[in-house]
């Protein structure tokens, strides 16, 4: 969701740079490992001796900061065009956020909310865990191998990698970790249902 329908980029760099700040850290180092994970994962990663308590617990105040701050909380351009476009297709939201997060950040930004959606709540590990997917998928009722991620961060496309999945990476993020595809939003994308119900994405 985040980097691939909403850009939630402004928010995200102001939650994560204040945090960045109380912990000493680099802010510009911090904000290079945070896309596509939970939260207290993108700690865990950062600060490897912590207590999981202690990042889980952290990681709750940063969510309750995001969920009250959807200033500059936007569409992908083409983002509400693409959900059209795949409106009649099997299709699932997997996101490291949770559900109250995803929800709000996808009416900021004026979109419709995927349905199965696979939430910070549906899954026992976060991103490059390739678990969220995977749940995706048996939603589906699709064979993984049959299944295109749009993803923009590192730790999306490991995870999609790790599920066996192909990767239309989205934004300049994407680029520098080998997706299948990238564009650099979601205008260069069409969507072709194919008479077998297969669906076709080319890059415009």
């Amino acid at each position: 969701m985040d980097g691939t329908l909403v850009n939630s980029d402004a928010v995200v760099e102001r939650v994560w740079r204040r945090w960045a700040a109380r912990q000493g850290m680099d802010g510009d180092a911090v904000l290079s490992v945070v896309h596509g994970r939970q939260g207290h994962a993108t700690m865990a990663e950062l600060l490897p001796d912590r207590p999981a308590e202690v990042n889980h617990a952290e990681n709750q105040a940063l969510l309750a900061e995001e969920k009250a701050d959807m200033a500059g909380v936007v569409p992908i351009p083409g983002a509400a065009a693409f959900l059209a476009a795949i409106a009649a297709v099997p299709h699932a939201l997997v996101t490291s956020a949770d559900l109250q997060l995803a929800t709000a950040r996808m009416a900021a930004a004026g979109l419709r909310v995927p349905s199965p959606r696979l939430t910070a709540e549906s899954v026992s590990a976060s991103k490059p865990h390739p678990e969220g997917f995977l749940k995706g998928a048996a939603e589906l009722g699709a064979d993984p191998a049959d299944c295109v991620v749009l993803e923009d961060s590192a730790a999306g496309i490991a995870a999609a990698r790790g599920a066996g999945m192909r990767v239309l990476g989205i934004g300049p993020r994407a680029v520098a970790h080998d997706p299948d595809l990238a564009v650099p939003d979601l205008t260069a994308v069409t969507v072709t249902v194919l008479p077998d119900g297969a669906v076709r994405l080319t890059r415009v």
